[in-house]
């Protein structure tokens, strides 16, 4: 009583604790015990209380199986439990272009023949837009701290002038039967399932920005705007990207596999359950059975 009076004069510090924290968890534990527990309850009225259980438990768990199979080999809403998406994360920044001075020896040995042509750099220009630029807030929601890579005001503030591609083979190469593997490398973060582990040939981007010349772009009213070029006095910098695979469908999988395990356990405690039944049913039939005469 005492903490819920301190609770209304003072306030919650943290407003996001009750929503959607603790009245998420409130709403998942009545959903269960609905649910659930009703169903259990209106089972066992009829067959008890330790068939009931197993029944019912045969029935969720496999009713889960199926929605995370449908989960897994389907595209499945927005709502539902999905792994990381796949995308590309900055893993070292570079001052000027100089690829030997990288710490990642896949880009030290960058050369010309991986180099993206102008439309394959445009496309990298826009997916490292939310990368190196400087968060900002929307709708008074605060916008994130910058990292060391986000130095950029804005997208229109610089270019990209060069863009390379390296590494990311598949496991089985076609014209060879055997495997090849990258490092396995275990990473660990705050989403499902928290500990990564691949194997994968590592598949990197190398992006050379530069800053816009801002005076060139200075022209006098009504003239038009010539093209952004990088400005020669300022110094480029090398972004270097890695692709992140993802794990989208790992989530759905691990449900999948856990659920069917549970409904192969549950269908195999009403086996036993039933050949216990058969065998009680047989030595009661065989206690019962008459004696023949004389023996």
């Amino acid at each position: 009583m005492n903490l819920l009076l301190i609770f209304a004069n003072t306030g919650i510090k943290e407003p996001s604790i009750w929503y959607p924290t603790i009245l998420g968890v409130l709403v998942v534990l009545s959903a269960i015990g609905l649910f659930i527990g009703g169903t259990y309850l209106l089972v066992a009225t009829n067959t008890g209380a330790r068939l009931a259980f197993l029944i019912v438990g045969a029935a969720l768990s496999g009713m889960l199986m199926l929605l995370a199979t449908l989960w897994w080999t389907t595209a499945s809403p927005l709502n539902t439990l999905k792994g990381r998406i796949p995308g590309w994360n900055t893993t070292e920044s570079i001052a000027g272009d100089d690829f030997a001075r990288s710490n990642i020896e896949a880009i030290q040995t960058i050369g010309p023949e991986n180099r993206l042509d102008e439309a394959e750099t445009t496309n990298v220009k826009a997916a490292i837009d939310a990368l190196v630029v400087i968060p900002k807030g929307v709708g008074g929601v605060p916008a994130e701290l910058p990292n060391e890579f986000q130095t950029f005001e804005s997208s229109t503030d610089y270019l990209v002038a060069a863009a390379y591609t390296t590494g990311g083979r598949a496991w089985l190469d076609k014209t060879s039967p055997y495997l090849h593997l990258g490092d396995i490398k275990i990473t660990t973060n705050s989403s499902f399932p928290w500990i990564h582990v691949t194997a994968h040939v590592p598949s990197f981007a190398v992006a050379v920005l530069c800053p816009i010349d801002l005076e060139a772009q200075k022209v006098p009213f009504g003239d038009p705007i010539p093209p952004p070029k990088c400005d020669a006095e300022k110094q480029v910098t090398t972004i270097v990207l890695e692709k992140d695979l993802g794990s989208l469908r790992f989530p759905p999988f691990m449900v999948m596999v856990s659920s069917g395990i549970m409904f192969a356990l549950f269908l195999l405690g009403l086996h036993w359950r039933e050949r216990d039944l058969q065998e009680l049913a047989e030595q009661e039939a065989a206690d019962n059975s008459p004696t023949p005469a004389g023996v």
